[in-house]
């Protein structure tokens, strides 16, 4: 029951309907964070990547004020590589967390832990291990996955384009 002055927060399954405010809330991150740090040719698109297993939103009161995806490995995804060989498993038994984002009026709400809770039961459902990538100059994230237990892997290089060398911590849920 919803208690007076309260927001009330939800997650649910992103539906295809959702996909115009999504991209709304990530403008509105991308003007606030520089994330993602390239903005893509097609937004809706780059949340809806053909490696997306599933994909949630957060509302506040409502409105969407967070994504988040679960993807298969992917070429340039550090992450999955780092911990199959760390584990002596397959790349195939992860699964990517990506796209997460907040709007900047809805963080201290809880809202990215809720997300972050809902792709790990997921991935977990599914029997893959849930690993990210993120870029290293992204420190509010990283604290957030530090705070709920990720385990940091390495921090690496990433060779995105011919004139674009970025460095990325990559993490992984704990067991």
């Amino acid at each position: 029951m919803p208690v007076a002055g309260v927001p009330v927060r939800h997650v649910r399954p992103r539906s295809p309907l959702d996909l115009n405010e999504c991209v709304q809330v990530l403008a509105e991150v991308h003007e606030h964070d520089a994330y993602p740090v390239n903005w893509p040719d097609s937004p809706a698109g780059w949340l809806t990547q053909a490696s997306l297993l599933a994909a949630w939103v957060a509302e506040l009161d409502g409105r969407i004020v967070g994504h988040v995806g679960l993807s298969r490995s992917g070429a340039g995804d550090a992450a999955p590589a780092l911990w199959s060989s760390r584990e002596g498993v397959s790349i195939e038994g992860t699964a990517v967390v990506s796209r997460l984002f907040v709007a900047p009026a809805a963080r201290g709400h809880g809202i990215g832990a809720l997300l972050m809770a809902e792709v790990a039961r997921e991935a977990r459902a599914r029997d893959l291990h849930p690993v990210l990538d993120v870029v290293a100059s992204d420190t509010s994230a990283a604290a957030l996955y530090e705070r709920l237990g990720w385990a940091l892997l390495a921090t690496v290089e990433q060779q995105w384009s011919p004139d674009q060398t970025v460095v990325v911590r990559c993490y992984a849920a704990a067991g």
